[in-house]
């Protein structure tokens, strides 16, 4: 074959546009498409982590928006900012994470103040609310109990390490002797289950 025959491949740069980079992946060149994660991924997740107050589910949700990105990106319009359309679907999906965390009564006295990469363990009473309070704080744990109780062993044992202990991925995985990649699907899918159990009690 010669060399006049070969395709043209461009040499993708940090200075290449986003839209050549847009167009190439549109053409079916995926290197684009990873170029632009590696654009844009550390500055989203800084962004989100801010949102939300949880690094590793921050990087959970810039997943996803790529991933949005990924199925849509036939549509964007190039008349528009690309960063403005990324960074709009990733925080939506923070919105959607806060709305469903305040529906949550594992979430509802979780503290705030998350100043390291485990995370805070949930914290169901506060001895300086009043009587009706501690009484509602003490129902919400008897129904999280149980939920957890029903849980298969498997997606307990992670549900319990991360959401009621706060420890961080890399730990259970060292505890479980599993890959990263098993504890996040056991651990979404320990939510869904936990979700399905403790909603009729939520009404």
């Amino acid at each position: 074959m010669s060399a006049t025959s070969l395709a043209y491949v461009p040499s993708f740069t940090a200075q290449t546009d986003t839209n050549d980079l847009i167009a190439a992946h549109l053409a079916g060149d995926e290197r684009a498409f990873t170029r632009l994660v590696t654009r844009y991924q550390p500055r989203l997740v800084n962004f989100v982590t801010r949102m939300i107050q949880d690094r590793e589910r921050a990087e959970d949700l810039v997943q996803e928006a790529f991933l949005r990105v990924y199925r849509h990106l036939n549509r964007f319009d190039p008349s528009r900012k690309f960063s403005t359309w990324v960074y709009t679907i990733a925080s939506n999906l923070a919105r959607n994470e806060l709305r469903n965390r305040k529906r949550s009564p594992l979430v509802l006295y979780q503290t705030l103040e998350s100043t390291s990469d485990t995370g805070a363990p949930i914290e169901f009473e506060d001895p300086d609310n009043r009587p009706d309070e501690l009484y509602h704080q003490r129902h919400l744990r008897e129904l999280v109990d149980a939920a957890v109780d029903r849980l298969g062993e498997t997606h307990r044992n992670v549900f319990v390490m991360r959401e009621l202990e706060g420890k961080s991925y890399e730990e259970i995985a060292e505890l479980t002797r599993t890959n990263l990649g098993t504890v996040k699907s056991r651990l979404n899918r320990a939510r869904a289950a936990f979700a399905e159990e403790i909603g009729p009690h939520l009404s």
